[in-house]
């Protein structure tokens, strides 16, 4: 089985032959395209006339995945090119209205030690261990957003700066990603419910938990990119009110974060805990820390609980991070 640098330069040289005739005279290009949180080899057909360029893309690392599963180098580049084709016969671009851009621009956290090549071509701003990067919605469909990430060329097109990013932003994804809290109890009942249980049922089988008992899910209403929803001191505030207690901010994902009430348990062992799940549970691309965070409920402020060495997600400078932390505790 080819090692995937071969792989890699297989499809490169091999790929147009499975796409069909008409595609035949097309530029095949393969790039490092900066995702969060990794990155990844693109593979793009590029076509172009007087008036638009099409450039659809795939992703070798998800080609080399299903080809270490199979061993079968063919039927791999045969889906992926009925794939690529798919992509050019359904793909329809909404037609981006710069007048209207400053009213579709929302924010999302990234962490910033992860993404840290990604950042340089972004407008963006710190946020303890994390950064707040920008993107311009296109369509709200019911299934979810169509949006892309406003690099710094995209910001001078539309004339605006970081500042002003933030400022549209914060206003922005509030209203088109409404902020949510709920107790994990109040999110298992709708699990149940959805799946076709009887609230009274539902009611019944999760019961209730005191406040200062409960973990609190914070996200938005469509539970996309909803750890933004941490930048809303207000519903921190409100949480922290009635738990009646600081409280430890631990991240989920870039999907949500969770909050406890800091009698709950001590900083590092959630943060712990935290870089337990995010290592086995959940995919690199969708994960945000493996800090704690701390909301101090009278000075109405977000500040880091932790700081272990463990700071990129793909546990690649864990054990280089520990040696740091020896030099200087010397």
């Amino acid at each position: 089985m080819m090692d995937y640098e071969i792989f890699k330069e297989v499809v490169k040289e091999s790929f147009l032959s499975y796409m069909p005739k008409g595609y035949q005279d097309m530029e095949v290009r393969v790039t490092p395209v900066d995702k969060v949180n990794r990155k990844l080899d693109g593979i793009s057909l590029l076509a172009q006339n007087e008036n638009t360029m099409i450039s659809p893309t795939l992703y070798i690392n998800d080609m080399y995945e299903k080809y270490s599963k199979t061993g079968d180098l063919q039927a791999t580049l045969q889906e992926a090119a009925e794939a690529m084709d798919a992509v050019f016969r359904e793909a329809t671009l909404p037609p981006l209205d710069i007048s209207t851009a400053k009213d579709n621009i929302i924010f999302q956290l990234v962490n910033t030690m992860q993404n840290e090549d990604m950042l340089k071509n972004l407008p963006h701003r710190d946020f303890q261990d994390l950064s707040i990067i920008y993107r311009w919605v296109v369509g709200v469909e019911q299934q979810g957003l169509s949006s892309v990430v406003i690099n710094n060329h995209v910001a001078e097109s539309l004339g605006m700066g970081e500042e002003q990013l933030f400022k549209a932003a914060a206003e922005n994804t509030r209203r088109i990603l409404p902020p949510v809290v709920q107790s994990m109890n109040e999110v298992m009942r709708d699990m149940f419910v959805a799946d076709g249980m009887p609230k009274e049922l539902a009611d019944l089988m999760i019961g209730e938990q005191e406040p200062e008992m409960t973990m609190w899910v914070i996200s938005n209403e469509r539970k996309i990119d909803g750890a933004a929803s941490m930048l809303y001191e207000d519903k921190l505030h409100s949480l922290a009110e009635r738990v009646g207690t600081d409280l430890y901010i631990l991240p989920s994902s870039v999907h949500e974060v969770i909050a406890v009430s800091v009698e709950m348990g001590e900083p590092e062992e959630l943060a712990r805990m935290v870089s337990e799940v995010n290592m086995d549970q959940v995919d690199l691309s969708e994960r945000l820390s493996n800090q704690v965070y701390h909301y101090d409920k009278d000075l109405r402020k977000i500040t880091l609980a932790t700081d272990t060495p463990n700071k990129r997600l793909d546990g690649k400078d864990t054990e280089r991070g520990r040696t740091d932390g020896k030099k200087q505790s010397r």
